[in-house]
């Protein structure tokens, strides 16, 4: 299979990030036996932003023989990159496309997503070039308030293109603001559901379902479900917040390692690292390895995190610098060259990127994504 990473990548540093396919297969197969009538049901996984950092093209092939049925992207260059790797199956853009980046999703097969008449007249004047329809689908804002047309106008919007010459409609869809909060979510499925009673849903894919509305509406209309940071094995539940369903067994696909370049002792009262904000207390082995804040690991994680050695857990000591970072491996019987885990499986060890999340008040999406392409993608079963 092609790989294709157009931004510079180091290989020859020692450190990578490690994605385990066989636990994005393990993860597909969990979640489509919770899922209810999922038989019935279109399987799309979202892989934009190069599938959560976890590598899309690697895990494309992967997610189609497990039984997925399409892609969601962010941008019309996500999508090209798709099918110039040979895969053929139904792609669509889930966020808005310049009107004239239409004809390259013509050229390519790729669904849009569109929500304005400033859209339809674009799709009108390519199909009068070119004799050809592009496939679309109209987002619907239901609450998100971010892109997509008003819940209210979208019965006559849908029906117009319902009933044009030009256009290829393909779905009609919406995004869950909020998921976890009952009310939010109650109103957002009472005005799809508006949507849906009010149109012509006839042979259209119709989906608002995502990584966690999945288990929590059923509704046989619904006939497409896309599934994002679940299926890499990450939680879509906020913490703190009492979940409110329970998720399938998920295996979180991404490690991330660096090899020891250097151990040296520091004498009690010594400082570590830029600032000096982690100071000995006593005698201390230090190891460092060639992974920093510029690889995407945020220099907020400072004296936060852990990570594993040779299957026993050591504490980050010393500011995260640009690349490279230090650990305490007193009394440990460690070389240069051993790997130490800052995330993922070591032994009995998980350090998880939801940790991180908690850590630095964000989500786990946004750590994947962090992970910059300067550290190799190495793929494992």
């Amino acid at each position: 299979m092609k790989n294709v990473r157009t931004s510079f990548t180091n290989k020859h540093r020692d450190s990578w990030v490690e994605i385990n396919l066989g636990y994005l297969e393990e993860n597909i197969n969990n979640i489509k036996k919770q899922i209810k009538d999922v038989g019935n049901k279109s399987l799309m996984a979202v892989i934009k932003a190069d599938g959560y950092g976890h590598g899309s093209l690697m895990c494309a092939p992967t997610l189609l023989a497990c039984g997925i049925n399409s892609f969601g992207v962010a941008s019309i260059d996500e999508g090209i990159e798709l099918r110039e790797n040979k895969i053929t199956c139904p792609v669509l853009v889930l966020g808005a496309v310049p009107v004239w980046a239409f004809e390259a999703a013509l050229d390519y097969d790729i669904e849009v997503s569109i929500f304005n008449e400033e859209h339809l007249e674009a799709i009108k004047m390519l199909h009068e070039r070119t004799n050809k329809k592009l496939k679309v689908q109209v987002k619907v804002d239901t609450g998100m308030n971010r892109i997509g047309i008003n819940y209210k106008k979208a019965p006559d919007f849908i029906n117009k293109l319902k009933n044009s010459d030009f256009i290829d409609l393909k779905g009609v869809f919406t995004h869950f603001a909020d998921a976890e909060n009952p009310e939010i979510l109650k109103m957002q499925l009472e005005r799809f559901n508006y949507v849906i009673d009010n149109i012509d849903s006839k042979n259209l894919k119709i989906h608002c379902q995502n990584s966690l509305g999945a288990f929590l509406t059923d509704d046989k209309r619904y006939n497409l479900i896309r599934l994002g940071i679940i299926i890499y094995g990450l939680t879509p539940l906020t913490y703190g917040i009492k979940p409110v369903c329970s998720l399938p067994e998920l295996k979180q696909l991404i490690s991330v390692k660096g090899r020891i370049t250097n151990i040296h002792t520091i004498q009690k009262n010594e400082g570590v690292s830029y600032g000096y904000k982690f100071i000995a207390d006593k005698e201390t082995k230090i190891a460092t390895i060639p992974i920093g804040y510029a690889d995407g690991v945020s220099r907020n994680l400072s004296n936060k995190i852990q990570g594993s050695v040779n299957g026993c857990l050591i504490n980050q000591i010393g500011r995260i610098t640009m690349d490279q970072m230090m650990f305490d491996i007193t009394g440990l019987d460690v070389q240069e060259g051993d790997i130490i885990t800052i995330l993922g499986e070591d032994g009995k060890n998980f350090l998880s990127v939801d940790k991180w999340a908690e850590i630095l008040d964000t989500i786990n999406y946004e750590l994947t994504c962090r992970l910059k392409v300067r550290l190799p993608r190495i793929y494992v079963r």
